[in-house]
């Protein structure tokens, strides 16, 4: 089994307080409007934001013949737990990868910080575990996609 031990980090200033922000994670709705990358749509299966609480969500390709999804042809699963909520603070989650590619399975920690500075917060998500299966700069480019899509998701709120 290969190890896991890349860690990727993100962060963009978002013209929004750090309350707007942890409401569009906290909000099931609002969060299957702006997480998905660019090229792909999310739908929230399940969803429950309390520290030990689960969550499922599907992320299909809008296009899967460029990227092959992990847990079906056209998909990725994300499956985990809140293991931290600090209210205009801090959001910190388990992701597990179904997936039959052990290169795509495994658990990765994703910590969101929402730092208030002059013109608005600073989110920087850090990302512990990453399976090697996921490229560095597929997942960076993933990662930058997301934070554009919270900062126009909440500014234009």
């Amino acid at each position: 089994m290969p190890a896991r031990t890349r860690t990727d980090t993100a962060s963009r200033l978002v013209r929004a307080s750090p309350g707007a922000i942890y409401h569009a994670f906290i909000d099931a709705a609002s969060l299957g409007r702006w997480l998905a990358p660019q090229g792909m749509h999310a739908r929230i299966e399940h969803f429950e934001p309390v520290i030990g609480g689960s969550y499922r969500i599907v992320l299909s390709y809008d296009d899967p013949a460029g990227a092959p999804g992990k847990a079906t042809a056209d998909s990725d699963v994300a499956e985990g737990r809140f293991v931290d909520l600090v209210p205009c603070e801090r959001i910190v989650w388990e992701v597990s990868f179904p997936s039959d590619d052990p290169a795509f399975a495994g658990t990765m920690t994703m910590a969101w910080r929402l730092d208030e500075v002059r013109g608005g917060t600073e989110v920087t998500i850090h990302c512990e575990n990453v399976p090697a299966g996921i490229g560095k700069e597929d997942h960076d480019a993933g990662l930058r996609s997301t934070l554009e899509n919270l900062a126009h998701f909440v500014e234009a709120a």
